[in-house]
């Protein structure tokens, strides 16, 4: 029934701060449309990003900044990645590690965006 999950949404203190980070550290693309929620593409898929003071509806029962704890797939070496989140500021707080992800085996590292959401990005063996 279901194929493939299209965007998540992460509720954020700083829109500008968020953007930026996701911006800078993992080339994410970001597109503002007026009446809708900004949003940060990367490949086929995108976050949508909530400011906690400007809100959509619906919305989550609790949208709470940090909430946030997600997996995205790379396709370079997690060692290289970890270079580059080093070379950007960005505290590793573990990996790389081996992890089983939904299509196997995969090494992953993990970090963390402005808000404190963990955020894990792995590559399949």
């Amino acid at each position: 029934m279901i194929s493939h999950i299209d965007h998540l949404v992460l509720t954020v203190a700083s829109l500008e701060k968020t953007c930026s980070f996701y911006e800078r550290v993992l080339n994410f693309e970001r597109k503002d449309t007026p009446g809708r929620p900004t949003s940060l593409s990367f490949g086929a898929c995108k976050l949508s990003v909530h400011e906690v003071s400007h809100m959509f509806e619906p919305k989550a029962q609790a949208p709470t900044p940090g909430s946030g704890d997600f997996c995205l797939i790379t396709t370079e070496q997690i060692e290289d990645v970890i270079k580059h989140l080093q070379s950007e500021g960005v505290t590793v707080e573990q990996g790389p590690v081996k992890r089983s992800g939904a299509q196997g085996e995969m090494m992953s590292v993990y970090f963390r965006d402005p808000d404190q959401n963990l955020v894990e990005v792995s590559r399949y063996s």
